[in-house]
């Protein structure tokens, strides 16, 4: 009887420590990362250049911590079946990448699109372009590639979401957008409670001239498409950001945005900002 409440609880503790947190406590800082000065490494460093790349955002991934990095793909990539010891979420920058059950047909997923990896489950990952690269979010590490022996259910579900399936909102739909922007969002993830960790894709159109307040202490964003320009302040630098690139913001900083071309932008914040 007893052996067999230990089991018990070794599996119920097993499912709570697997449960994704849901917020954030480190505070984020006014910060810049272009993509030409991302520091790249090995995602997987056993399999050395079998392995895709992968570049560090913010963070660090090897810990118990949360970060964002980039993952680069060879073409024809595929990965044997495994499991990550924790849930991750991805959006496509460039290529075509496949993230599912070994069996499952290829569906893949172009350039603008979003997937949730939950902890344990089993898949793999495949890309068909001559050049395929993804942004990954992780709220808590390190991150592992365990085999399939080890897969367990957390309880999350995966997520496969086409660029063409999103749903974008306007100003006549969201409060914290100026109507005279022209900016659309399309929510990806997380509860707008707060202090609630929670992230968008905000996309700005050509001539966008404006603001973004960050009323949040941990705010995080990287370009998926497009050109942005980008300063803290008048007398800052100015910044061009171009996909792959990530910007940090400490809580009431006013950033300023200018566009020449339709760019999107991944916002994952813990709490809320506004658009003018």
């Amino acid at each position: 009887m007893k052996k067999f409440i230990m089991v018990v609880l070794l599996l119920v503790t097993t499912k709570l420590l697997a449960q994704t947190p849901t917020t954030d406590s480190a505070k984020s800082k006014n910060e810049v990362v272009t993509v030409d000065n991302v520091e790249w490494g090995w995602l997987n460093p056993l399999r050395g250049d079998k392995s895709p790349a992968a570049g560090k955002l913010w963070g660090d991934r090897t810990k118990n911590e949360p970060a964002g990095f980039l993952v680069k793909f060879k073409k024809g990539f595929s990965s044997p079946p495994h499991i990550h010891n924790i849930t991750y979420r991805g959006v496509v920058i460039k290529g075509l990448l496949h993230n599912d059950d070994e069996n499952a047909e290829k569906q893949w997923l172009p350039a603008g699109s979003y997937w949730q990896q939950p902890a344990g489950e089993a898949h793999i990952t495949a890309a068909d372009a001559e050049d395929n690269m993804a942004f990954l979010d992780i709220q808590e590490g390190p991150y592992l590639v365990k085999p399939t022996s080890e897969a367990f259910d957390n309880g999350e579900k995966p997520v496969n979401v086409d660029k063409t399936n999103l749903v974008w909102l306007n100003a006549n739909d969201i409060e914290w957008v100026s109507e005279k922007s022209n900016v659309e969002t399309a929510f990806l993830w997380g509860s707008h409670e707060k202090n609630q960790l929670r992230a968008t894709l905000l996309k700005l159109p050509a001539g966008f001239k404006g603001k973004i307040k960050n009323l949040s202490p941990n705010f995080r964003a990287v370009v998926i498409s497009g050109k942005v320009t980008h300063q803290f302040s008048k007398k800052d630098d100015v910044n061009v950001l171009e996909p792959g690139s990530y910007f940090g913001a400490e809580e009431k900083a006013s950033l300023r945005l200018k566009t020449d071309v339709e760019t999107v932008i991944y916002i994952r914040s813990n709490g809320e900002f506004k658009i003018k």
